[in-house]
């Protein structure tokens, strides 16, 4: 087994260099009371040493650990990839590290995670709430420590700190009444948890758009889902069950309206001639589905630079207004699967 090596010390540079060890010190973090010419030179023999910096002690000292944390629900979704991509960005050229966490879309995980970077003393949090988050009574400890937490995308309003979100309620409205638009009469909407103002105000958006166009809406016409794959299977069957088959779905995510399409379509459903299609997010499952779905596009890495950009704002000394919430654009993009006109 081999011997662990020992730990390299300012005391062992400074010894090298024959210079004290407080010199050392104020060099590695470029003090400029150190010439530019020494801080290279302990900074280039640390390194050829091994030298590791104690951050802990440092951020006990500073009290600041000039790390952000983010809690997003899931890693492998193209959105999300952006929306972290736009926050790393701001935060490497604040000079802030990162800790990016997933909560697997249960608040369980979402709990354990926000105690974690509660211990790891991140000085800002920014979080995407799972699924069935109901509360954010787990991220309180942060909040009263003056630890800004900022949530994005799925947001839940609180006093202290602003949200990032587009309008859902006018991104809906404007799916909704497209389909409206190309013929549709009979409208079906896929929703998520209700609890989540993501989809309670995209369900909202959709009703709206039908009492505007004169449209009764059909609770039979309404299905709450974890918008999985299984799920738009699931949907497909329970639609062609119904008495009268809708000819237009506004569906709260992509992933679930492509499946749903796909299960229709081996039931011999034609789209969009009986049935139009729109989805939510511009997922790349959108462009590759025949024929491809329309869509509400919002920009992911846009969110993630505004989210960061505004923490670190905050962390360098400019005040948040609490309770306003930033929204950001969003944009319907119509293709073929909603286009009969």
């Amino acid at each position: 087994m081999n011997k662990k090596e020992k730990e390299v010390t300012i005391y062992d540079i400074a010894k090298k260099l024959n210079i004290s060890a407080s010199t050392v010190s104020r060099g590695l973090n470029n003090d400029v009371t150190v010439k530019k010419e020494t801080q290279k030179k302990v900074q280039s023999v640390a390194k050829q040493m091994g030298y590791r910096l104690n951050s802990l002690a440092s951020n006990l000292r500073s009290k600041k650990s000039n790390t952000i944390g983010v809690i997003v629900p899931r890693l492998n979704s193209n959105f999300m990839a952006d929306v972290i991509a736009g926050i790393e960005k701001v935060v490497n050229e604040g000079g802030y590290n990162l800790i990016i966490s997933q909560s697997l879309e249960t608040m369980e995980k979402e709990i354990i995670n926000t105690e974690t970077m509660f211990n790891n003393r991140v000085d800002g949090l920014l979080v995407s709430t799972t699924y069935n988050t109901n509360n954010i009574d787990h991220f309180e400890a942060l909040i009263k420590k003056g630890v800004p937490v900022i949530f994005f995308d799925r947001v839940f309003d609180h006093t202290e700190w602003p949200t990032i979100r587009i309008d859902n309620f006018k991104a809906a409205y404007d799916a909704t009444s497209h389909l409206i638009k190309q013929g549709s009469k009979n409208l079906f909407h896929i929703s998520g948890n209700q609890t989540t103002n993501v989809y309670t105000d995209r369900f909202k958006g959709f009703k709206q758009a039908l009492i505007d166009h004169h449209i009764i809406f059909d609770e039979a016409n309404l299905l709450v889902t974890d918008l999985s794959t299984g799920s738009g299977e699931d949907v497909a069957n329970y639609m062609l069950a119904l008495p009268k088959l809708p000819d237009g779905v506004f569906s709260a995510n992509d992933q679930c309206a492509v499946s749903c399409m796909q299960s229709l379509q081996k039931a011999g459903i034609k789209i969009p001639k009986d049935i139009a299609f729109v989805g939510f997010n511009n997922d790349t499952i959108t462009k590759v589905i025949e024929p491809n779905l329309s869509t509400i596009d919002y920009k992911g890495s846009e969110m993630g630079e505004v989210a960061a950009r505004v923490l670190i704002n905050h962390l360098n000394g400019t005040d948040i207004k609490p309770a306003h919430s930033i929204i950001l654009r969003s944009e319907l993009l119509i293709r073929e699967s909603s286009l009969r006109n």
